[in-house]
């Protein structure tokens, strides 16, 4: 299977024992002048979060893919400008279930194209050192894929969280915003392109975060409110294990967060749900099987602002 970004130049990150070195950040820096580097705070994933890799059309609205599920607003190539999103993070069970992820994310492109400017948290039973674990992991994250996935916060050696934590029941609002054209510098590899600016809010604890990015290649052609299992682990496809996180709700309604679930396209900001026929949904299925459901979303309701996605089975 062909997975969209990953060349020859990013073979570390299929399937097998290898790992990804993600530097920790902090609050407001620039990703453009962050080199990945090895010290004492540097915590290794085993993942990136993929654009939709699509198993088939069920119609003209329902989508199965072997990672994502939720909300998308697609057909907008070079219109989408901004997308915002709430969500409760939701706890996992790991005592005596196999070690798995469970990611949550809002984000610009991925749909029909190989790049994703996106920002979310993780419900894992794996924790941050890649070592399955009866005791949940919870934290911040975003991505320039095909670019590295970093953690938000900082961390201990042993991998305690000691600032910009992430614990189950937050609320959480995020939102990624094309900011306009620019180039890159630095150790992150990026090339001239569009500049993208993330931000995430803890909106419990009280903490945000904020970093920019340029993105060659980005298509600004969907936007995404998404539950995903993360691609990069020992499996026979490469997709990891998707953690029992239950039920999470996103949106308006769910949270409290008003004007959440709301995106930009060509100038105008409107609610997930009045996007009308380029609404599209994803269902999450098992890669090994293609048929069983691993999650799925329930349908829009508050205006078309709110919605929940359940987990069915681990897949994978």
């Amino acid at each position: 299977m062909e997975i969209p970004g990953l060349g020859s130049s990013a073979l570390r990150h299929r399937a097998g024992r290898v790992v990804v070195i993600t530097a920790l950040l902090l609050p407001g820096a620039s990703v453009d002048s962050v080199t990945p580097r090895a010290n004492a705070n540097t915590i290794p994933l085993r993942h990136h979060h993929l654009p939709l890799q699509l198993h088939r059309r069920r119609d003209q609205t329902v989508s199965e893919s072997y990672n994502w599920s939720g909300y998308a607003v697609t057909r907008a190539n070079g219109a989408v400008t901004d997308v915002k999103s709430s969500w409760i993070v939701p706890a996992v069970a790991c005592s005596g279930a196999p070690g798995g992820y469970a990611a949550f994310w809002t984000g610009i492109d991925g749909w029909t194209s190989s790049t994703v400017e996106q920002i979310g948290t993780d419900s894992d039973c794996v924790n941050l050192e890649g070592n399955q674990s009866d005791v949940p992991t919870y934290y911040a994250w975003f991505e320039f894929y095909p670019q590295d996935a970093y953690l938000i916060g900082s961390y201990s050696g042993s991998g305690v969280c000691e600032s910009d934590c992430v614990f189950p029941g937050d609320t959480i609002s995020a939102e990624v915003k094309f900011s306009g054209s620019g180039s890159g510098s630095g150790g992150f590899r990026h090339r001239a392109g569009e500049r993208f600016t993330v931000t995430i809010t803890d909106e419990t604890q009280g903490w945000t975060f904020t970093t920019s990015a340029t993105v060659p290649g980005a298509k600004q052609s969907s936007a995404e409110w998404i539950t995903e299992t993360p691609y990069g682990c020992d499996t026979a496809s490469g997709f990891c294990e998707l953690a029992d996180f239950g039920t999470v709700n996103y949106g308006d309604q769910r949270t409290s967060v008003p004007n959440t679930s709301y995106a930009t396209v060509a100038g105008k900001t409107r609610p997930l749900g009045s996007f009308g026929s380029s609404v599209q949904e994803a269902v999450m299925v098992d890669y090994s099987s293609n048929t069983t459901p691993m999650a799925q979303p329930f349908t829009l309701t508050d205006g078309g602002t709110s919605f929940a996605v359940t987990w069915d089975s681990a897949g994978p």
